[in-house]
C-alpha cells in the first residue's frame, strides 16, 4: 500500500494509463494538455523527446490521491476504456465492495429472460461497455469483442445469457462499470415499467448484504432512473436481537424476525406486517408458556394487555414514576405499531387515498418491534428464572 492508502500496483496502473493516453496526443499539444490537467509545466522541446516519458514523470509527482480526478479531467478529452478502467479500480480500492458471489447472483437474474425489453441486446451491450474497443476473447487483432458477442449471440446461439455478461467482463470489471451496467439495465430506455420495478426488486436484494442499494435519482418522462447508492446494512441492535430471538423460538419467532429485516428496504409494506406479526407471535409463545389463555380474533392490544398482567408490565403494577413512564411508552409503541400497519401496511385493501410506506417508516416499525420482542423475551426468561 501507498502512504495514502492506495494500493501500489493500481496506482502504478493507472498513471501508466494516464500517461499511455496523454502520448496519443502530438507533441507540440501534451505541454498544455498536462498543464490543464494540473501537472506542472514543461517545454515541447522534452515532449518531442518522448511523450509518455514527459508525462509520466510529472504523474510521479502527484499524490495518488489526485490521479482518479486528472483521469477524470483526461476522460472528458479522450474515450479511452483501459483508462476509464483502472481510474475505477482505484476509487474502488478506497470504497466498500461488492462480493464476486453478488455479482454472480445479479447476473444470474438474467438467465432465461431478456437483458433488456425494449433494447436489442447489442445496443444494449453498446451502452455500458465500449466492446468496439475492447481485444477479441480468442485473441484475434483483426476483430473485436463485439465481433465475438455479434457472432456467438446473433449469428449463433452459443452463449446464455448469464455466460454473455461474464464473457464482457461484468464479473471482472471494475465496480464502477458494473453499478452503470446495474443503471442501465434498470433504465426506463432499457425496460418496460412492469420489468423496471421487479428488476430493481431483485437487484435491491442481492445489493443489501454489501451496503448499497439502487435509488432513484431524477425522472425521464415521469419514468425512474436508477444509480447504485450506499446503504446503511441495518442497525447494531440487529445481530443482538438476532440471537436473542433465535435462543427463544428458532423455528418461528426468530425467522419473522429475519424476514422482517430482509424486507425492512425492499418491502416496506410486507415488514411493516411482519413487524407486528412478529410480536403477536412473541405474546402468543408466552402466553402458551405461562399457561395463559388467548383467542384467534385478539389483536396485538388485547395479546399485549394479557401478557403485561403476565409479566407485570402494566404501568400501574409499579409506583415508581420512572417505571410508570416507561412502561406506558412500551404500552403505547405495540398500540401504535398495531395502528400502523392498520393504515399502511399491506394486511388491507389499499383504498384510493392510502399512505405508501416509505423505507424510513418500515425500519422504525421492524426496530421498534425487535426491541419489544426482545424485552418481552428476556422479562419472561427472567421471571422463569426467579419466580
Amino acid at each position: 500500500m501507498t502512504s495514502h492508502g492506495y494500493p501500489t500496483a493500481l496506482v502504478r496502473a493507472l498513471r501508466q494509463e494516464l500517461a499511455s493516453a496523454i502520448s496519443d496526443f502530438s507533441a507540440n499539444d501534451v505541454p498544455s494538455l498536462c498543464s490543464r490537467l494540473g501537472l506542472a509545466e514543461g517545454d515541447r522541446e522534452e515532449s518531442f523527446k518522448s511523450k509518455f516519458k514527459y508525462a509520466h514523470r510529472r504523474l510521479l509527482d502527484a499524490p495518488a490521491s489526485d490521479l482518479v480526478a486528472i483521469a477524470d479531467r483526461l476522460l472528458e478529452e479522450v474515450d479511452s476504456f483501459a483508462l476509464s478502467e483502472a481510474s475505477g479500480r482505484l476509487h474502488d480500492s478506497v470504497t466498500p465492495a461488492i462480493t464476486e458471489l453478488t455479482r454472480r447472483r445479479i447476473l444470474a437474474l438474467f438467465d432465461g429472460a431478456p437483458l433488456a425489453t425494449e433494447l436489442e441486446h447489442m445496443e444494449f451491450l453498446n451502452r455500458v461497455l465500449p466492446l468496439k474497443q475492447m481485444p477479441s476473447l480468442h485473441g484475434y487483432t483483426d476483430r473485436s469483442l463485439e465481433d465475438d458477442v455479434f457472432q456467438a449471440t446473433v449469428r449463433n446461439d452459443d452463449w446464455t445469457n448469464r455466460e454473455l455478461l461474464t464473457n464482457v467482463g461484468l464479473l471482472a470489471c471494475s465496480q464502477s462499470r458494473f453499478f452503470r451496467f446495474l443503471g442501465e439495465v434498470t433504465s426506463p430506455l432499457a425496460q418496460t415499467s412492469e420489468v423496471q420495478t421487479r428488476l430493481v426488486r431483485d437487484i435491491n436484494e442481492q445489493l443489501r448484504h454489501d451496503g448499497y442499494r439502487l435509488d432513484v435519482v431524477r425522472l425521464l418522462s415521469g419514468s425512474p432512473v436508477y444509480s447504485v447508492r450506499a446503504s446503511v446494512i441495518g442497525s447494531p441492535s440487529d445481530v443482538g436481537i438476532t440471537a436473542a430471538l433465535a435462543q427463544f423460538d428458532p423455528e418461528t419467532v426468530q425467522p419473522r424476525w429475519t424476514q422482517a429485516l430482509e424486507r425492512r428496504d425492499t418491502d416496506p409494506e410486507g415488514a411493516i406486517t411482519l413487524a407486528r406479526t412478529l410480536l403477536e407471535d412473541v405474546c402468543k409463545w408466552i402466553l402458551h408458556e405461562a399457561e395463559e389463555t388467548w383467542e384467534e380474533k385478539d389483536d396485538l392490544p388485547v395479546l399485549y394487555r394479557k401478557l403485561a398482567k403476565v409479566l407485570k408490565l402494566a404501568p400501574d403494577d409499579h409506583t415508581e414514576a420512572v417505571f410508570k413512564a416507561i412502561l406506558g411508552s412500551c404500552q403505547n409503541i405495540v398500540e401504535s405499531l398495531g395502528s400502523l400497519r392498520n393504515k399502511i401496511s399491506d394486511a388491507h385493501s389499499p383504498g384510493p387515498k392510502r399512505v405508501k410506506p416509505a423505507a424510513r417508516h418500515a425500519q422504525l416499525a421492524v426496530n421498534l418491534s425487535g426491541t419489544m420482542a426482545t424485552f418481552l423475551v428476556s422479562t419472561w426468561q427472567a421471571r422463569k428464572e426467579n419466580p
